[in-house]
């Protein structure tokens, strides 16, 4: 039943809607081939600035996350540091209690 239903899913036609993107012309509405042309240069400088804008922002982001990944590196060195000088202190302290009730019999 569910190949089925899967089979009925994949035969219905997907529908696509247009996006509308603010900033961008209509251009297609311009009778004139130089309005239309003048109107396809403004939208593809639009998405060159608007490409721009969004690469100095992710770049932007990636520092910021680079540098978040190299604090909680440190954070995890610094935390691998005191569970060795913990594991080291419990062997000690081990070796110790085991000393002590060696000498108390």
């Amino acid at each position: 039943m569910r190949a089925g239903f899967i089979a009925a899913a994949l035969l219905l036609p997907a529908v696509a809607l247009a996006q509308d993107v603010r900033g961008l012309e209509v251009c297609t509405a311009e009778k004139d081939m130089a309005r239309r042309t003048g109107c396809l240069q403004a939208n593809v400088e639009y998405l060159q600035q608007e490409l721009t804008k969004l690469t100095r922002r992710a770049t932007e982001e990636r520092a910021v996350a680079a540098k978040e990944n190299a604090a909680l590196k440190a954070d995890v060195a610094a935390v691998k540091s005191d569970l060795a000088t913990l594991k080291d202190a419990l062997v000690k302290a081990q070796g110790e209690i085991a000393e002590l009730r060696k000498n108390k019999k």
